[in-house]
C-alpha cells in the first residue's frame, strides 16, 4: 500500500523553526516528485514546495521562498521540509503527496496522485 507520513509539526514562536517530515512507502521514491502543500483554518489548500526525486530540481513557492528548503533522502525516501524564520500565516495544516507535476502545475494538488495526513505547524505571534 502506499504511504506518506507526514510528521513534525507543532507550536513555535515567531522567528522560530521547525522541519517536516514525509516517510514514503509502496512506491518507487525516486520515479515522484513530492510536494508540500498547507491548508490553513478557513483557506484552500495551497502548494509550498517541491522536490523532483528524479533529477534533485526544486520549486518553492514566493510565500516561503528564503525561509524555507526541501530536501530528499532517498536511503530513507523521505522528504524534508526545513521552516526558519517561521511567521504567524504559517499556520496551517501542512500535507506531502507524490506525484509528477508538470513544469507549469509543480504545486498544484491535481497533479498529486498520494496524499499523507496532515501534520499541524502553530505559529504564535
Amino acid at each position: 500500500d502506499v504511504q506518506l507520513q507526514a510528521s513534525g509539526g507543532g507550536l513555535v514562536q515567531a522567528g522560530g523553526s521547525l522541519r517536516l517530515s514525509c516517510a514514503a512507502s509502496g512506491f518507487t521514491f525516486d520515479d515522484y516528485t513530492i510536494g508540500w502543500f498547507r491548508q490553513a483554518p478557513g483557506k484552500e489548500r495551497e502548494g509550498v514546495s517541491c522536490i523532483s526525486n528524479s533529477d534533485g530540481s526544486r520549486y518553492y513557492e514566493d510565500s516561503v521562498r528564503g525561509r524555507f528548503t526541501i530536501s530528499s533522502d532517498s536511503a530513507k525516501n523521505t522528504v524534508y521540509l526545513q521552516m526558519n524564520s517561521l511567521k504567524a500565516e504559517d499556520t496551517a495544516v501542512y500535507y506531502c503527496a507524490a506525484g509528477n507535476p508538470i513544469l507549469s502545475a509543480l504545486t498544484s494538488g491535481r497533479m498529486y496522485d498520494y496524499w499523507g495526513q496532515g501534520t499541524l505547524v502553530t505559529v504564535s505571534s
